[in-house]
């Protein structure tokens, strides 16, 4: 963990009110709207700068075919990026979450068994959030301070235990939902996210979609074309740091 998102989390874990909840209770969808949580900082959905910077995120793997394919094409156009893992994925492929780490990208929490978390009870909540931690230790010897909930589900229960885990939670930018795991073709996953590209993205794609490869064609477009246009690809962390000191900063609240 770095300096950065160390006194990131520090800093968010003081400025907000611990939630409560016993185990028996679920957890329902979000009541409230995005702009409560961003302005609380509590949840990113994309980082307001002038820098030319855009993070690319990958959810639900690794996967021992399509993940070592995405790493090999990062490495070749100097790229990092973020994967969103699913614990019982880690614990099958550990090495794939070493390989990530030790190349620079950063792991963030996608819970362990990816369950619905749209009215998800605490314990369970709290469960799939620690097991998946333990995973990714235990494979590369870190912990991840970034949390992702499968289906984009949040609320108050979701976003606090997250972060009394220690992790932000982090969703994507609207435009950049490139809705890979439908299968929609790998031109379409082009045209979406070089039709939409702006400063401080982040990019929801998918490095496990069972029997598909679109995604790994389409960075062989999507990559060359945005570092010819002069963009650098950030981890989420890294993105944060970048933040326009015009807006309000997380670490400010």
């Amino acid at each position: 963990m770095n300096k950065f998102a160390i006194s990131l989390l520090l800093a968010l874990s003081a400025s907000i009110t611990c939630y409560g909840s016993t185990a028996a209770e679920p957890m329902s969808s979000a009541t409230k709207g995005r702009d409560y949580y961003e302005e609380r900082g509590e949840i990113v959905w994309e980082v307001p700068t002038q820098k030319q910077v855009i993070a690319l995120t990958f959810d639900d793997g690794p996967d021992p075919k399509n993940t070592g394919l995405i790493l090999d094409l990062l490495k070749q156009y100097e790229a990092k990026a973020t994967f969103f893992v699913v614990g019982s994925r880690v614990e099958k492929h550990p090495e794939l979450v070493a390989r990530a780490i030790g190349e620079g990208h950063e792991i963030g929490n996608h819970s362990f068994t990816h369950p619905s978390f749209h009215h998800i009870a605490a314990a369970k909540l709290k469960n799939e959030l620690s097991r998946t931690q333990d995973a990714i230790y235990n494979a590369s010897g870190f912990t991840s301070v970034l949390f992702r909930p499968p289906g984009g589900s949040y609320n108050e229960g979701i976003v606090h235990t997250s972060q009394d885990i220690g992790m932000l939670t982090v969703l994507w930018s609207w435009h950049q939902d490139t809705l890979d795991w439908r299968k929609p073709g790998a031109q379409a996953i082009v045209r979406k996210v070089l039709n939409n590209a702006r400063n401080g993205d982040i990019v929801l794609m998918h490095d496990y979609v069972p029997n598909s490869s679109q995604t790994v064609e389409a960075l062989k477009t999507i990559l060359p074309e945005l570092k010819q246009r002069g963009f650098s690809f950030v981890t989420v962390t890294e993105l944060l740091s970048y933040q326009d000191k015009s807006h309000k900063s997380m670490v400010d609240h």
